[in-house]
């Protein structure tokens, strides 16, 4: 049975990279809360229309809908193969309706990974993103420049710095941020399932720690390297 984990961590600490990491290296199914709330919302389903009208009208998603759309998704197979979940739970309240669901599958969770990074390394990271003005396209200062410093590459028109990446916008996120994971953190760890792993430096760094994390406690092993066709 595959590791079922929970992804913690600052905007900027790489959760979705290591998430993308961890289905590539050990087959893990990465379910973001996002990318599944606007799945439901293209398809139109029930719970779809449900949450469009929370996200519409500028409210909350309540707790117990969120994790009814998120454990909507946590068949049988992928309970066994294992996922990696990012940005969800986002709450306690989430994280019991998570916990339940799981011990009633008799799948509880393997882990929770909090990704940890000093605040000068986030905020690097976090303010070298650039937004063309005119068709949107987004690059990043240092993992990915455009051609032409300032420049979009295509419809050449200037980079802008949005409100959201400038470094005092950033700090607020971030304090933020931190006063509301502090409950959720403490909660996993008072069930001895909470793990920190640096996530500063390159993120092959970041994947090398993940690994042998993994393997310290046994939760996977490396998928076997496929063999060139002859």
């Amino acid at each position: 049975m595959g590791a079922r984990l929970v992804l913690l961590g600052p905007p900027g600490a790489g959760k979705g990279t290591l998430a993308a990491w961890l289905s590539q290296q050990y087959g893990f199914t990465p379910m973001s809360t996002g990318e599944l709330f606007r799945q439901q919302i293209r398809r139109r389903t029930a719970l779809g229309r449900t949450v469009s009208e929370y996200v519409t009208s500028g409210r909350l998603v309540p707790d117990a809908l969120v994790v009814k759309v998120m454990t909507s998704q946590l068949t049988r197979p992928l309970l066994q193969r294992g996922f990696v979940l990012d940005g969800f739970p986002r709450t306690t309240a989430q994280a019991e309706g998570l916990e339940r669901f799981l011990v009633s599958r008799k799948a509880p969770l393997t882990g929770a990974i909090v990704l940890t990074s000093p605040v000068r390394v986030l905020l690097r990271r976090l303010s070298g993103r650039r937004v063309c003005g005119r068709c949107g396209a987004i690059y990043h200062v240092r993992n990915m420049p455009p051609k032409r410093s300032g420049i979009c590459d295509r419809c050449q028109s200037p980079l802008i710095i949005r409100k959201d990446d400038q470094a005092d916008t950033i700090r607020e996120r971030l304090r933020i941020n931190r006063a509301q994971a502090k409950p959720l953190v403490a909660y996993y760890r008072r069930r001895g399932l909470l793990h920190p792993l640096r996530a500063d430096g390159s993120s092959q760094a970041m994947f090398d720690r993940a690994a042998r994390l993994l393997k310290a406690h046994g939760w996977a092993a490396p998928r076997p390297a496929r063999r060139a066709r002859g």
